[in-house]
């Protein structure tokens, strides 16, 4: 696209050069060696060198004897003819040109006009994508998907069950409509999709098209806004007139946000673009002018922003939630994205599924190729747990950064640090179990060591999130025991935002601070109006704010606390598992928990025991000696 950029824009400097030059001298492509003057041709006809004169009003073309010819501007000579005659000069005349010009002449006189015009046509399709050409403006963007190439049905869906039978009326309605029309009943005019990104809504709509058979137009919202006033209201009219010349049929309108956003909330008033659309398009679905078997299905993560017009009955009446699916979903999902790979006969898809809380399907299918590439790198011909294990940590912590360079103090602190986590979550009864600790730096951390949860959770209970803040809490607490207030890093940073907003969600959402009861604060702590953020405390007294900056610091710091005293009593297990972390840079939760709990070294890491037995314990060998700081 950009080499035909270029090659246009050279086509029309050039012209535009040569155009120029030609109408700068319009006489300089007319030979002027054989121009003489009238002076010249008189002493000519009076030499007896003049053969033959043609005369068009002044101008006069002739031949010399030699066979040479020329051309001179006569004036109003009337004794011109009779001293031609006198000279035996064959005289022929003929009036001015006054024919129709050539097709030639009339476009090189309305060849500018007709560059202009070429130029403005073709910004024109470059802003319209290059469709259309310069008189389709108007026309919808909506493309008619080919299913006859990968259908998409309802097998390839896995891990919606609930959203998949809330659709499943359209699709009846869609191969018999009578069934539903005999009783009187009336199908829903459109279906809203919504749930988080990745998690098949658009899928899902292919799905419905491919199991009713019909014809599938797709669409973005994006596509119905443009810069030219009435574009958008004109692209919903036809595409609505190409869904009834197909009905009956479905019309899919993707991230439908970007134009059915409320109306009246910017500065602007009422009279924009992207509202003219939307009226549109809320006309065409519920007005004068019905469109049957025309079933609109849209998606969108932001319903929250939707205007109220367009989710009441008769449009958008039936909303259709698609969430992150649990892990018998995952399950599914895991097992329509692997058919397509070879994978050894061991791999357990419901371990993979326990390990990936909180994924899409889209994080799933990525995981699934990740695993894929990942063999294929190292020639393998099938892929293994090992692989699945490599991606899913690459999924969630990020490529591992060996090639990053560091110093033999800065790996004792953060082996020290990853300790402190997992000799906290060993010690805490509500805490996950520990799937990973490692010291590999991958993405932004130099290290991480990841729970696991034995189940979903829907919610969470408070010993569970006292837990999760005294875990947060242990990486610092280690740092401090360790090697001092002064040696303390800002590794931390992350680990007390993560707290401090966990506490915050407790006391101002949760309603868990005996303090300050179950009464929700701050509700429009994130709400953005006109570009500026709202007041945390705006609906809070002052006296009101100032106990609830107590009460989450009084959380972070019982979380602080529970941490130091594990840590404490704990000391030898934290140097035991911190020189493991240095020698071996990663651990599974079992082999830690068998380390610190049994004093057992899984296969082939039985050379660090003997250190561990040491009097002196981790600190002996590594140089450092304990510094409990009260």
């Amino acid at each position: 696209m950009n080499f035909k950029n270029l090659a246009m824009w050279a086509i029309i400097v050039f012209l535009t050069i040569g155009l120029y030059n030609m109408f700068k001298n319009p006489q300089s492509n007319i030979s002027k060696n054989n121009q003489i003057n009238f002076s010249e041709f008189l002493t000519e006809v009076d030499n007896g060198r003049v053969v033959k004169v043609e005369i068009k009003g002044n101008n006069i073309n002739g031949v010399l004897s030699d066979g040479n010819n020329f051309t001179t501007y006569a004036p109003n000579d009337p004794n011109l003819i009779e001293k031609l005659s006198s000279k035996g000069v064959a005289i022929s005349a003929a009036p001015l040109d006054e024919k129709m010009p050539s097709l030639f002449g009339v476009l090189l006189s309305w060849f500018p006009m007709l560059l202009l015009i070429a130029v403005w046509i073709f910004f024109m399709r470059q802003m319209q994508g290059g469709k259309g050409g310069a008189m389709g403006f108007g026309r919808s963007k909506a493309k008619m998907m080919n299913e006859l190439k990968g259908k998409v049905t309802f097998n390839d869906v896995a891990g919606v069950e609930e959203a998949k039978e809330e659709v499943e009326e359209v699709v009846e309605f869609l191969r018999d409509p009578k069934k539903f029309s005999r009783l009187g009943g009336k199908i829903p005019r459109g279906c809203l999709l919504v749930g988080p990104p990745g998690t098949g809504k658009t899928l899902l709509a292919r799905a419905i098209a491919g199991e009713a058979g019909v014809p599938f137009f797709t669409i973005s919202g994006s596509d119905f806004v443009e810069m030219f006033v009435g574009v958008g209201a004109s692209r919903v009219r036809d595409m609505f007139e190409q869904g009834k010349k197909h009905s009956p049929c479905i019309i899919f309108i993707d991230e439908i946000d970007a134009v059915g956003r409320s109306r009246g909330a910017g500065l602007g008033g009422g009279n924009d673009e992207r509202e003219q659309t939307l009226n549109q398009l809320l006309v065409e679905m519920d007005g004068f002018d019905t469109n049957e078997g025309v079933i609109i299905i849209a998606a969108t993560n932001r319903p929250d922003v939707l205007d109220p017009a367009l989710l009441r009955p008769g449009r958008f009446d039936r909303q259709v939630v698609v969430s992150l699916p649990d892990i018998i979903g995952r399950e599914k999902i895991l097992k329509v994205h692997s058919k397509k790979i070879s994978m050894a006969p061991d791999i357990n898809l419901r371990t993979v599924a326990r390990g990936t809380p909180g994924f899409s399907g889209a994080d799933l299918a990525n995981l699934v190729n990740e695993a894929a590439l990942l063999a294929a790198r190292k020639n393998k011909r099938i892929v293994t747990n090992q692989e699945f294990e490599e991606a899913k940590d690459k999924v969630m912590m990020g490529a591992e950064r060996r090639s990053m360079v560091m110093t033999e103090e800065e790996k004792k602190l953060t082996a020290y640090h990853e300790a402190g986590h997992a000799i906290v979550t060993i010690n805490e009864k509500a805490a996950y179990p520990i799937h990973k600790a490692t010291i590999i730096p991958r993405g932004r951390a130099l290290g991480m060591v990841m729970q696991l949860p034995e189940k979903d959770e829907v919610s969470q209970t408070r010993e569970q999130l006292h837990a999760q803040m005294a875990i947060a809490m242990g990486g610092r607490v280690a740092e401090e025991i360790i090697f001092g207030d002064d040696k303390v890093t800002t590794g931390a940073v992350s680990d007390i935002e993560q707290a401090t907003k966990r506490a915050r969600a407790m006391v101002m959402r949760a309603g868990l601070s005996k303090e300050l009861g179950p009464v929700a604060y701050g509700e429009n702590e994130e709400e953005v109006f006109l570009g500026r953020s709202v007041a945390r405390q705006q609906n809070m007294s002052e006296e009101t704010a100032k106990k609830v900056d107590a009460e989450i610091r009084k959380f972070v710091e019982k979380g602080y606390d529970r941490a130091r005293r594990v840590l404490t009593e704990k000391i030898d297990d934290l140097h035991k598992l911190a020189k493991a972390l240095l020698t071996y840079e990663t651990l599974t939760g079992k082999e830690i928990e068998d380390l610190v709990n049994k004093n057992i070294y899984p296969a082939g890491k039985q050379d660090i025991k003997d250190e561990n037995d040491d009097q002196s314990s981790a600190l002996g060998s590594i140089g450092l000696k304990p510094k409990i700081v009260h």
